[in-house]
Parts: structure tokens; C-alpha cells; sequence
């Protein structure tokens, strides 16, 4: 009987966990800090996506809930992305209706379920560690960038942009931050101020640190909002928070819409629904393996089982009218960092988000987006600590280089470009050490007859293919050559050929090779035999 993905792997059905005090001490004041970290981005991204405000508030309730009681991850949070906001909003365009780009998310779910159950979740797997490190490095820097404008009272490029290019032509983050210089409100600057000192020196104060200094700061922002009102300091209504009013029940189930499944024929929906599928997935991969890698207890998360929980979220969200969700590394890097232990955090937050549509949207938008723009810059500072680089640097210039690479790449595009071009980059070096790592090297000398001694690596791959061959190749002539390949689980079809090919030709050069346990074939285990039974 094969292990299962649960336990530490983070996915199992062991309730209590989830009940005992000393998690939820921890996870129900997480969940109140994403939360209020999430109400924002999720209406700033379905603005941005051109869809209703309420299917942004809509895909973060799904994403808790459904996703969050599915997922084998403890700390991830799924929601709207802001990476998906260009593929939304040119499919609505050109699909023609909502609905019709409701059926696109639905199909996408179905997709993320499949891929999920063939396994295709194991790619995550092969994501180097620098690149990842340096995707949430990145996302730390672009979250203290896009955040400092709401920080000081600009507020004209939406909450959860993560795109170096912004609304309006030549507009970046760059000349946003410029342009936050011209147009300060200064109770803006004040309500930020305070809440950043809250948030640095109040968890300081051990007798009251059992208040979330996140909640503490939003009360400051709703106080000084009031208090400002009618002078010079007064924030205006697009520098709040502004969540729908739904009055009754009637209200609440008409704001609902349905998928065209008339359109299930249309080419065009199913080429949207596999681009939502894809990028999603990836996205979702990516954060999954970015939160691991920041998670305290160093959980592991079941890839696959997340792509078919993000699967049903997307399902749901489609059939009610929500957008396409992934698991989302602000989000989930906010879930951390206030200390979040389980996926209860995850699913009372999306309880929360639905609980405050209902009951509070007028005290809700009384929140000043100043006083969430300094959660999320500390946030960011957390994610882009100088202490990183630091760790970084002193791993060497081969975990180091694509590091930076990454921040730079991910700050001046985008998420998945940037990743892509660190990526490559990665790949470069790994290529790089492979080369070198083949194999071990002796020469003996007997009279003037040279011995050359290859002892081949327990596992040949493609990978070392070019430095064996440049090895063989520049070997002198008369020599005595001897490949020992008796350490050697797997030899890879190509370096047979070049080891056959090469002992084939030799003699041309004076060279007697002798093969060692070399054998004709090596075949790879079945993977289920490779996993640890009982």
C-alpha cells in the first residue's frame, strides 16, 4: 500500500488538527489579516477584468471555500488573479457576452480537474529553487511599488495590478510612483503612516499582541477617515474601499449569472477555456511551490491535488458567475505571514468575504485603501528582506545569477514571462553543472603507456551527454582507455551510442578501450515502484 499524499504532504482527512486551539489561535486571526487583503484585490481585479464588481468578491468567496476545503495545501489562498485580468478581459471582448465567457471558466475547471488526475501537477517539481526565490522577491518589490501610490492617496491604477505596464498609454509603475508624488493627500499619508507603525511595533508589545495589529490598523484607518472628514484632510470616496450594496436576499441571488451553455459549440470558448486552463495551472504551480517554500513547518503540498481543487473552484465560479481563480502568492504570503498554521485560515477568510457582502458593506467601505496599502507593503517588505540577497549571494554566483534575473525579469513584465526568462536562465546553469559532473577521472602511468580510468556517475543522462563526448573525443592518442560503468543504475540510449560508437572507432587512434559493465540497455523503473510501500 503506497503512502498517502496527506500528513506532512499537507492533504490528509485528519480533522481534528483543525479544531485544536493551538492552531486555531493562530489561523482565525490569519484569516482576518487576508481577508482584508483580499477584499480589495479582488474588486480591483475584476475592475481591471472588465467584469461586475461582485464576480471579483464572488471568485475570492469561491477560492476560500471550495478551494480551501479541497486543496492539500495548508497556506495557500486561491482568488482572482491579476494575471489572468488581460486573457478576461480580451475574452468577454470577444466572446461577446459574460456568459458566454462564464461557460470558457466553467470548461477551464474541467480541464485543471484532468490535468490534476493524469498527473500533470509533477512539473512543479523541476521549478529551480532561485527562480522561485526570486518570483517572490519580485512580487515583494512590485508590492511595496504598486502599493506606495494607494499609500499616499493616488489610487488611478487598480488595486492587485502586478504588470509593470499600467493603464494609459506609456504609463508604468515607474511614472505611477512619480505621478503619487504630484497628487499627495495627506490624511492618506497620515492613516498609512500610523498603520505602518502599528504594524511594525504593536506585535512588539507582548500583552496586547493577541490582537492582529492587521485588524488594529484597519479600526486606526475607519477612526482617522472619520476624523478627517469636512478639513483638508478628508479622503475622497475612490480612496475607500467600495464594496456592492445588496439590501435583501432578492438583490443578493439577481447580482448571480449563468453560463451560455448554447455557445458549448463555439471554437472560441474552448480556445479561451484552455488558455484560461494552462495559465492558471501555471500560475497556480508556481505559488503553490513559492508558499512551501516559505511555509515555517517546510509542508509539502500535493501538486496534483491542488489542479483538481483549483478545477472544482473554477467550476463553481463559472456556473455562479465568478472569474477564472489560482492560488494567489499575495494572498498566500499575507497568509503566512501573520502566522497562519492551517487551511482554516483559507476557508474563513472566503466565509468572511461573504459574511461581509451580507451584513457590513456599509462599515466595510468605510475602510481607507491607504490603511490596506500598508498591510500589503509590509507584506512586500517581508518577501524582498535584504537578508535574502544576502543568502543568495553566498550560495554562489550559480543559485545567485538567476535569482536576480528572475526579480528583474518578473518586475518589468510580468509573472510568468518573468519566471520563463529566469527559467532559462536556471536551466543554463544547470546545464552548466552537469557538464562538469558526469563522471570520476583517473589517469595512471605504466612506462610510457597512459591508463585513462572514466568511472561513469550512478545516474547518465541527456543532460552529460556533450561533456562526455568532448571528453572522449580530446583523449590522447595510444592510450589506454577503460569506462567504468559497474556504479551506474541508468545510462541514457544517447551516451550508450557515443560510449559504443566511440570504442567502434578508437582504434583509428591508437586507442584500446575496455568496457565495464556497460551494458547494452538501461530501462527506468515504473514510477509506483520507485514510492515507498508498507
Amino acid at each position: 500500500m503506497q503512502i498517502n499524499q496527506g500528513g506532512i504532504a499537507g492533504g490528509d482527512l485528519n480533522l481534528k488538527k483543525y479544531f485544536l486551539s493551538k492552531n486555531l489561535k493562530k489561523d482565525l486571526p490569519a484569516s482576518v489579516v487576508v481577508f482584508l487583503v483580499a477584499l480589495p484585490l479582488c474588486l480591483g481585479i475584476a475592475l481591471a477584468s472588465g467584469a461586475p464588481l461582485f464576480a471579483g468578491i464572488l471568485t475570492g468567496i469561491i477560492g476560500g471555500i471550495v478551494v480551501g476545503i479541497f486543496s492539500g495545501s495548508q497556506l495557500s489562498v486561491a482568488g482572482p488573479a491579476a494575471g489572468l485580468t488581460v486573457i478576461v478581459l480580451n475574452a468577454i471582448t470577444k466572446l461577446g457576452s459574460y456568459e458566454t465567457f462564464l461557460l470558457a471558466v466553467m470548461i477551464a475547471g474541467a480541464l485543471q480537474i484532468l490535468l490534476g488526475i493524469i498527473k500533470a501537477g509533477t512539473i512543479a517539481n523541476y521549478f529551480p529553487s532561485p527562480v522561485i526565490e526570486g518570483m517572490l522577491a519580485a512580487i515583494g518589490i512590485i508590492l511595496i511599488m504598486k502599493q506606495f501610490p494607494h499609500a499616499v492617496g493616488y489610487d488611478k491604477d487598480f488595486e492587485g495590478d502586478e504588470g509593470f505596464s499600467e493603464a494609459g498609454e506609456g504609463n508604468n509603475t515607474f511614472s505611477g510612483i512619480m505621478s503619487a508624488f504630484g497628487k499627495i493627500n495627506y490624511g492618506a499619508v497620515i492613516i498609512a503612516g500610523v498603520s505602518l507603525l502599528l504594524m511594525i511595533y504593536w506585535p512588539k508589545i507582548k500583552k496586547v499582541a493577541m490582537v492582529p495589529a492587521p485588524l488594529l490598523v484597519v479600526l486606526a484607518g475607519i477612526g482617522l477617515s472619520a476624523l478627517f472628514a469636512g478639513t483638508g484632510l478628508a479622503l475622497q470616496e475612490k480612496q475607500m474601499v467600495n464594496l456592492p450594496m445588496v439590501n435583501n436576499s432578492g438583490e443578493f441571488f439577481a447580482l448571480f449569472k449563468s453560463p451560455n451553455f448554447g455557445a458549448i459549440t463555439n471554437k472560441e470558448v474552448w480556445i479561451t477555456a484552455f488558455t484560461i486552463a494552462v495559465v492558471a495551472s501555471l500560475e497556480t504551480l508556481l505559488s503553490l511551490e513559492a508558499v512551501d517554500k516559505i511555509d515555517p513547518i517546510k509542508r509539502i503540498s500535493p501538486t496534483n491535488r491542488e489542479l483538481v481543487a483549483q478545477g472544482a473552484g473554477n467550476l463553481v465560479s463559472g456556473l455562479l458567475g465568478g472569474l477564472p481563480m489560482t492560488a494567489v502568492i499575495v494572498r498566500s504570503s499575507a497568509n503566512v505571514n501573520a502566522g497562519a498554521r492551517t487551511k482554516v485560515s483559507a476557508v474563513f477568510h472566503g466565509l468572511m468575504l461573504l459574511l461581509s457582502l451580507l451584513f457590513i458593506p456599509k462599515l466595510i467601505n468605510q475602510i481607507p485603501l491607504s490603511c490596506l496599502a500598508a498591510i500589503l507593503l509590509m507584506t512586500g517588505y517581508k518577501l524582498a528582506r535584504i537578508s535574502l540577497f544576502k543568502h543568495m549571494w553566498h550560495k554562489g554566483l550559480d543559485q545567485f545569477i538567476p535569482f536576480v534575473v528572475t526579480i528583474v525579469a518578473v518586475v518589468f513584465t510580468d509573472l510568468l514571462i518573468g519566471v520563463g526568462i529566469g527559467m532559462l536562465v536556471g536551466i543554463f546553469y544547470i546545464l552548466r553543472t552537469n557538464l562538469r559532473n558526469p563522471y570520476f577521472y583517473q589517469i595512471t602511468t605504466k612506462g610510457d603507456k597512459k591508463t585513462i580510468t572514466l568511472r561513469l556517475a550512478e545516474e547518465v543522462s541527456f543532460l552529460n551527454k556533450a561533456a562526455i563526448q568532448v571528453t572522449l573525443t580530446s583523449l590522447p592518442k595510444g592510450s589506454d582507455v577503460i569506462i567504468d560503468a559497474s556504479n551506474s543504475r541508468f545510462i541514457d540510449p544517447d551516451v550508450l551510442e557515443i560510449i559504443h560508437n566511440y570504442k567502434h572507432n578508437a582504434y583509428t587512434k591508437g586507442i584500446i578501450v575496455q568496457l565495464v559493465d556497460v551494458k547494452e540497455r538501461y530501462d527506468v523503473p515504473p514510477l509506483k515502484e520507485l514510492v515507498y510501500k508498507l
